[in-house]
């Protein structure tokens, strides 16, 4: 392949799908910055990667996987130092990245941390739509159901189901993964 013919193909990647990564990758993080910064670390390492003599086969999965590594690599770099101060000083965890995160954990725990991330990605991306929204705003994003209701319109009972819905669906997807990580 001739490198304009690579630089087309690279182009023709970002172009087809800049729009579901950032989507995929923004349904992950806080804010549309952070999500922003991703991607283009994604592109960033896809021009890097990117060869002559070894094109990458299966692009769309390739970009989708490493995006999901950037992804866990950003919640392994954030430090506490970085949250809120009613966040640090807060006895009280208030979302699951901030349950997860340890920076003081071993090398085993940062692994296991990171497939529980993995396989949460994976069980969320099998969620409805609906659910999986209710489940990310509320416990990734940290937005109160009365928050997801102003902004959705959607009655706050129905946000409550969705999300009793979505924790029971994860809960039994991820049982096996949480067994193993107990036994570590």
């Amino acid at each position: 392949m001739t490198t304009g013919g690579r630089d087309a193909s690279i182009e023709h990647a970002v172009k087809s799908e800049r729009k579901r990564l950032f989507e995929f990758i923004r349904r992950r993080v806080r804010t549309e910055q952070d999500a922003e910064d991703i991607l283009q670390d994604v592109f960033y390492q896809l021009v890097s990667s990117y060869s002559v003599t070894e094109p990458i086969e299966k692009l769309t999965s390739w970009l989708f996987t490493v995006a999901r590594n950037k992804i866990i690599d950003w919640y392994r770099k954030k430090k506490p130092d970085s949250l809120p101060t009613d966040v640090r000083d807060s006895q009280t965890p208030l979302n699951l990245e901030d349950i997860l995160f340890d920076p003081t954990q071993n090398p085993d725990q940062v692994y296991a941390r990171s497939l529980v991330w993995t396989e949460l990605a994976d069980a969320l991306d099998d969620l409805p739509e609906e659910q999986r929204e209710v489940f990310v705003k509320h416990e990734l994003e940290g937005k109160s159901f009365k928050e997801i209701a102003e902004e959705t319109g959607e009655p706050l009972n129905t946000l409550l189901s969705r999300k009793r819905y979505a924790v029971l669906y994860l809960r039994e997807k991820l049982a096996e993964l949480y067994d193993e990580i107990q036994n570590l």
